[in-house]
């Protein structure tokens, strides 16, 4: 993070919005930088006054949104077709892809909320969600929602606090693992009810 923000801490005006812009736009393809460290990154411009906090976030949530939109849009229109490109086998290997419809079949819409927090997996879950031809409207439903709660609490958290920053980087990764332990439970919880419910049936059919 410090080299990224040694190069934007030369610029002002327009151009960390946009470099910013391109970046989490490039991330949504597995460029090797962490979301995370981008929207740290613009919440520390923010802090010096360098941007807007308000305008950074919409910024950021547009980088966000739009990359992984192209991404679900990639898998929706060629599919397989991309999986056998050098560049896209390198990130949609087919052991992950196979893991995502996997935990999809399993978790359904609920899968697309939890992958924005899983960076490892981001991309091959949107592309993947792509190829089951969900619709566009359920996946950035739950896309935008999980976004919506990430990029503003990361840039906004840097921002406010931005002179205890190790502080605010451990809190937000305890926040991140906190939903995800929510999410985990919640899965758990409904697949152990739907166990029960077809034990119980089927116990009622065998009397």
């Amino acid at each position: 993070m410090d080299l990224m923000l040694d190069f934007l801490l030369g610029f002002y005006g327009p151009t960390p919005y946009i470099l910013l812009f391109c970046i989490l736009l490039a991330c949504g393809f597995g460029l090797p930088i962490p979301e995370d460290i981008t929207l740290f990154a613009g919440g520390v411009l923010s802090y010096y006054g360098i941007c807007n906090v308000y305008v950074m976030i919409v910024v950021c949530l547009a980088g966000v949104l739009i990359g992984d939109s192209i991404v679900f849009w990639l898998g929706h229109h060629y599919g397989r077709k991309l999986t056998r490109v050098w560049f896209f086998k390198k990130i949609l290997t087919e052991e992950r892809l196979e893991l995502v419809r996997h935990k999809f079949a399993d978790r359904g819409n609920r899968m697309i909320f939890a992958a924005r927090f899983m960076p490892g997996l981001r991309t091959p879950v949107f592309f993947s969600v792509g190829t089951l031809h969900v619709p566009f409207r359920v996946f950035f439903f739950y896309d935008g929602l999980a976004a919506l709660i990430s990029v503003p609490a990361i840039v906004g958290a840097v921002y406010y606090f931005g002179d205890q920053l190790e502080k605010v980087v451990d809190s937000i990764k305890k926040v991140e693992h906190g939903i995800l332990a929510l999410i985990a439970l919640a899965i758990l919880a409904f697949v152990a009810k739907r166990y029960l419910s077809r034990r119980k049936l089927n116990g009622g059919s065998a009397g």
